[in-house]
C-alpha cells in the first residue's frame, strides 16, 4: 500500500510504501481488548485506603457491661457498626498491572495502524517541525491539513520539542514519540499524523 507525502501545507510532496507486514494486518478484537484493558489498569495508581477496625481511633474498652443494660451487646468502640468504626473488607494499596507479552501488543497495534490505514485516517508529512512553540501556528497548521475539530494523534521523535510544546494544551491533540506509541491512542484518536522518519521507527519495532 502506498500512500502520499505531505507536508504542512497539505501539498502532496512525495508517496511512501506502507509495508504489509505492518499496515495489511487483520484486527483481532479480543487481542486489542486485552491489550486496551492492560494499558487502562496499568493506570491506576491503585493508592485507595480505607482503616480498618484496627487503625481508626478510639479506646478499646467495653462501652458498657454485656448484661442487664437493656441495651445490645458491644465490645468497643471502633466496631464497624458504629458510627466512626472501622471498615470492613474496605480497599487497600495494590497495583491493577495486567501483564501482555510484548508479542500481543505488538500485533494489536499493528492491527490498529492496518485499521487506521485502511480507513485514510493515516497522514504522513515529510516534517512536523514547527519553527515556534505557538500554540495558535499549530492550530492554523492542523486546520490546513483538514482535521480541525477531530481528535489527532501525532507520532513524531522526543527531540521535536517544538511539537510536544504547542499541542500539550490542546485537548483534541496528543503528541507521542514512535516508540511510545499504543493500541489504545491510536483507538482514541481518530487521525493518526507521522512523518517518514517515525514511520521507519514504528516498521522496525512492529515488524
Amino acid at each position: 500500500m502506498k500512500v502520499d507525502v505531505k507536508n504542512w501545507d497539505n501539498e502532496v510532496v512525495g508517496q511512501v510504501e506502507l509495508p504489509d507486514e505492518v499496515f495489511a494486518r487483520k484486527v483481532s478484537e479480543h487481542l486489542v481488548w486485552e491489550v486496551v484493558t492492560s494499558y487502562l489498569a496499568s493506570r491506576r495508581r491503585g493508592t485507595h485506603k480505607t482503616k480498618e477496625r484496627g487503625e481508626v481511633s478510639g479506646s478499646g474498652v467495653k462501652p458498657w457491661k454485656q448484661k442487664h443494660t437493656g441495651r445490645a451487646r458491644a465490645g468497643d468502640r471502633r466496631s464497624p457498626l458504629w458510627r466512626s468504626g472501622g471498615t470492613v473488607h474496605g480497599p487497600r494499596p495494590r497495583s491493577y498491572t495486567m501483564k501482555v507479552n510484548k508479542k500481543a501488543r505488538r500485533s494489536a497495534l499493528a492491527g490498529v495502524l492496518s485499521q487506521r490505514a485502511e480507513e485514510g485516517r493515516l497522514i504522513v508529512l515529510e516534517s512536523l517541525s514547527l519553527p515556534e512553540p505557538k500554540t495558535k501556528d499549530f492550530v492554523e497548521r492542523v486546520s490546513g491539513l483538514g482535521l480541525s475539530g477531530d481528535k489527532v494523534l501525532f507520532v513524531d521523535g522526543l527531540e521535536n520539542l517544538n511539537l510536544y510544546l504547542a499541542s500539550r494544551n490542546r485537548p483534541e491533540t496528543l503528541t507521542l514519540d514512535a516508540r511510545s506509541l499504543n493500541a489504545y491512542e491510536v483507538l482514541n484518536h481518530r487521525w493518526l499524523v507521522t512523518t517518514e522518519d517515525s514511520l521507519k521507527a514504528l516498521v522496525e519495532v512492529l515488524s
